[in-house]
């Protein structure tokens, strides 16, 4: 009987320890979630790529064949248009809000041509462009926002050492551009 009260209450006051750690731990990491991390990596509506040692925000590219780029964006007063043109074996482009929800992806397998050529807006902004829509956007993939911050993360792959240049050249040509409406 006293090993069965011992253990109960090894438990229960285990349970409370770990639950009072979580609780004092809580804002030590609250504030390092991706959006932030990505935030911190510099200006936003611009592509950083990752290396594969974690830099002073904490991210890192620790896939040897996949090269990383991401770029915070903030659509609130104007949508962003992210471009890249290239010639890789393979990219592919994440779109998330500042909760990490997934909004958007793609592949150069969806879309046109093998380009990047893609608008980002909230509704109303995207109402706006449809109703009279640039020539500069006929070719482009126009994705809603549901929340004016975000991130995105553009991928691409570099299989062996002499794809690592246009890999490389990829990304760092890679917009993410305040879009004026042009």
């Amino acid at each position: 009987m006293f090993r069965f009260v011992f253990t109960i209450l090894t438990g229960v006051l285990g349970a409370a320890l770990l639950h009072v750690i979580i609780i004092l731990a809580l804002p030590h990491f609250s504030d390092r979630d991706a959006y932030t991390r990505v935030e911190d990596e510099g200006d936003e509506n611009h592509f950083y790529t990752l290396d594969d040692r974690d830099d002073d925000a904490g991210l890192s590219n620790n896939d040897p064949y996949i090269r990383t780029a991401v770029c915070a964006f903030d659509i609130g007063t104007q949508p962003i248009r992210l471009t890249a043109r290239g010639k890789v074996p393979f990219w592919s482009l994440s779109v998330y809000d500042a909760a990490s929800n997934e909004v958007f992806s793609m592949s150069d397998r969806t879309s046109v041509g093998g380009v990047l050529d893609l608008l980002i807006a909230s509704p109303i902004q995207l109402t706006g462009i449809r109703k009279a829509l640039p020539p500069s956007l006929a070719q482009s993939i126009l994705v809603e926002a549901p929340r004016a911050e975000g991130y995105v993360v553009l991928r691409t792959m570099a299989p062996q050492g002499s794809f690592d240049d246009a890999a490389r050249d990829f990304l760092s040509g890679a917009g993410c551009d305040v879009f004026g409406g042009q």
